[in-house]
Formats: structure tokens, sequence, C-alpha cells
């Protein structure tokens, strides 16, 4: 797949970096910025042109002509539209995908259409970053909360703690503690090394598990790997900026919300919008007297969401030293994530490789319904829509222990429409793969991702 890409900056340069690394693709990446061109030319094999994304000079250039795909990611939404009616009207690309900030876009779909941008899929980092917060707050005992088939089924990346009550136990015996819930461990991060686990696999202190189990039975399930926080009633958010002003918006009717900006004419406007439902407080979240006088140590989740990786970090590493609760800090830089997440910072996010994921759907080959971006994009959970009979498809008529899933990949669950109504069943090793079934697979290793796609994809014979 020839795929070209509009804008060089976090999220392209990720997408760039887990297509090159799929070894599937034949990738283009076009931006004004030369720095991050060459930086991105000396560790992927990829090809970089340097010009505008709405230049037809620079577009022929970079081959446009000739590709399956254009994926416009640049920081400019206007510059994304345009280049996506340009590649459609000029060079007549099959498939254009558009990155925006804006609501408005999203909340005026007719603007998108052939007669007007042109724009295939719309994508909104904002609105992913937002979900993704509102879900963790929801859930704080989680480090990742993932959908998949309309929220029918979650997947919770948790650290076990002491006190878990299957912590040191072996996985055989979450059927003990919970005879009326199902739900499969996918994988066991031990070390930051990716265990195949079995009946006989024991959870140890510290281990990073994947669970996946139907959204209603989320918390029987945590249960087991750590002892529950109390519910959070009181979030603090330091950054007024789209992202921390939507979070607000998300979570205010439920609860008390504190919002600190160091920018007084953003106060001004985010407290017009929000009214009473939060206070509002100009002023420096890595201020050690401000926190203490907004009594940080009553807090139960408290959440940097400013521009500056810096200000994050330290924010919620004061946050969490002046007693708040539980911390979560946006940070941009994968390095910085890695470094501090499980340490005194509960929770990071890395809001390009939530936008990532929502890209990943749209280019791997099959019925692909979701992509979740997992461990900093080192591995990835899929939804896949299964289609076709014994003879055409490798999986459907089959039990789940005669599907031979490449070394790396886990199919944990499955969604199933019966009568009507979305059931959610774990894949033990009897049941029979249907017709249309949603399946659940996690990649711990995402080379084998290829291997995925040829498995699920049904065979020319159905048609």
């Amino acid at each position: 797949m020839k795929i070209l890409i509009l804008g060089a900056g976090r999220v392209g340069s990720s997408l760039a970096e887990m297509l090159v690394s799929d070894d599937k693709s034949d990738v283009t990446v076009v931006d004004t910025h030369t720095e991050a061109l060459d930086n991105l030319q000396e560790r992927f094999d990829l090809r970089t042109v340097a010009g505008t994304a709405t230049s037809i000079d620079v577009l022929r250039d970079a081959g446009i002509e000739d590709v399956d795909m254009m994926v416009a990611v640049t920081a400019d939404d206007e510059v994304n539209l345009v280049a996506c009616k340009i590649a459609f009207k000029v060079f007549n690309v099959p498939q254009r995908i558009a990155r925006t900030r804006s609501m408005q876009w999203l909340n005026n779909s007719e603007l998108l259409t052939e007669d007007g941008f042109a724009v295939d899929k719309i994508i909104s980092p904002e609105t992913s970053v937002t979900e993704t917060i509102k879900r963790l707050i929801q859930i704080p005992e989680a480090l990742q909360v993932t959908e998949f088939a309309n929220g029918i089924v979650t997947m919770l990346t948790v650290i076990a703690h002491r006190g878990g009550l299957l912590v040191s136990h072996p996985i055989s015996d979450l059927r003990d503690h919970l005879p009326t819930v199902d739900c499969r461990i996918v994988s066991v991060y031990r070390n930051g090394i990716a265990l195949l686990p079995d009946a006989t696999t024991n959870i140890e202190v510290g281990d990073e598990v994947f669970v996946l189990v139907a959204t209603e039975n989320v918390s029987q399930v945590l249960r087991e790997l750590r002892q529950i926080d109390r519910p959070v009633r009181k979030v603090m958010i330091a950054g007024g900026g789209n992202v921390g002003v939507r979070v607000a918006h998300s979570i205010s009717e439920s609860l008390t919300l504190k919002i600190i900006d160091h920018n007084k004419i953003r106060c001004e406007k985010i407290s017009n919008v929000l009214g009473s439902k939060a206070l509002v407080i100009y002023g420096d979240a890595t201020d050690e007297a401000l926190l203490t006088e907004e009594n940080v140590a009553d807090i139960d989740m408290f959440v940097a969401l400013t521009n500056d990786d810096e200000n994050n970090i330290m924010s919620a590493l004061l946050a969490k030293r002046l007693g708040a609760k539980r911390v979560m800090s946006l940070i941009n830089r994968k390095a910085y994530a890695e470094l501090v997440e499980g340490g005194n910072i509960d929770i990071t996010i890395t809001p390009s490789h939530a936008t990532v994921g929502e890209l990943l759907k749209y280019i791997r080959r099959g019925d692909i319904e979701a992509v979740h971006s997992l461990k900093r994009g080192a591995a990835e959970a899929l939804e896949i829509i299964v289609h076709g009979d014994r003879t055409t498809s490798k999986v459907v008529g089959r039990m789940v222990e005669q599907i031979k899933m490449p070394k790396g990949s886990f199919l944990g669950a499955i969604v199933r429409e019966v009568d009507g109504e979305n059931l959610a069943l774990m894949a033990h090793h009897d049941l029979i793969i249907n017709n249309n079934d949603h399946l659940i697979v996690f990649v711990s290793n995402r080379k084998i991702i290829s291997d995925i796609e040829k498995m699920f994809t049904v065979s020319a014979r159905f048609f």
C-alpha cells in the first residue's frame, strides 16, 4: 500500500513509524520543516519531501498520483482539508483522511462530502484524548481503558497491586473467585516483557495485566487485581486549553471540578463557558503554595493537561507529593511518558497514540472495526469482523482451539448478535466462530500484524 502522510509532527511521525515497522507500506512524508523530515529519514526506511501540503507541485513530487491513501495530519485544520480537496479533485486519490482540531468540522459533516472538502474520514485528536481521560477518571484503578463493539466489551490495563485477590495466584483461580463473571487475561507484561498467559501463569505484584471483560463486570474484575480506590468525586485540572475544557465539559455534571490556568483572559472565557459547574483559578499549577491553598490534598484525581510536557510532569508530581490521591499527566514525548508512568505519576497519556489507533483501522486490511494502540505503540488490540464459512475463511466454523493464532497474538473475546442483541462471549477453547462475529484480538508483537490480517481476510471465493 502506498501512503502519503502530510505532516511530520507527533501524529504523522508516529503513524509513519508504525507503518514502516509493519514492513508492508510504501510511505512518503511531506512537511515544511526539513529538520523533522531529516530525523524521520535517518530513523526509518521512507521517503520525505519538503514543502507545503497544499502545493500541487509538492504533492506531485511526493508521488500523490500513485498513492492508495493520503493522510493529512498537519497542525492546521484548513491545510488538511484543502489538501484532501486537491487530492480528490486533481489527483483522484482513492482514500483521503484529515485530522482536525476544531469541532466545527465534526458538527458540519456536509462540508466534508465530495462537493465540499472531499474527506472520507475525519479524526479528532482532542476528542480521542478527551474520551480516554473521561474513562480513566471513571475507572481510576486502570492505566488504560479501551472499549470494543460500541462499549459491549472493555479491555483494562491494570498494574497488579498487593492486596488484589488474584495476586500471587494462578490465572485459573479467576473462575473460583468470579464464578458468575467471564473474563480473559490476554497478556501479562512482567519487567517490560510480554508473557503468553495460560491457566498456570501466576499474577505477581507489579505485573501489567491486560484483561477483557463485558463492560458491566469491570468493577468485579478490578477487585481481583488490586484494591478498589474510592470513586472519583473531586477533580483538579491543570490547563484550560482545548483538551482541558473538553474534559471539564464531559465530567462537570457529576463531579466537583477545579481548573487552573496561567492565562487570565482564558480563565475568564472558561468561567463564562462553564459557569457554576467549575471553579476556575488563575495561577501556575506548579506553584506549591497555590495547590496547597486550593486543598489539592482533598483531590481524588489531579489531571495535568497543559501544552508543556515538563509542566505537566512537575505539576502532577507536586500534586501527588501534596496529597492528591491519583495523578494523571498528558505527555507528548514517548520517552518521558515511559520514564514516569507507574512511579509517582499514576497514569500518562500520549495523544499521538490515541490518534494513531483511529488511523490504523482505515489502513489495516480486512474488515477492521477498531484498532487501539497499546504500550505506546508496541502492542495493538483489534476488533475484527469475520465473514464467510468454513471453506472461505480460516476461522469461521471452527472452534477457538482449532485456530492457530500467530505467536504473539491472543484471541480474547467475541461479540455476537443473538436475537437482535449483542452479547460478549469470552473466547474459550470450545466456542465456534460464526459469520459476522466481532473478534477481539490482542497483539503483543506488531511484526505479525500482516499475518493476523491474512488469517482474518475472507477468501476470494466468498464473493
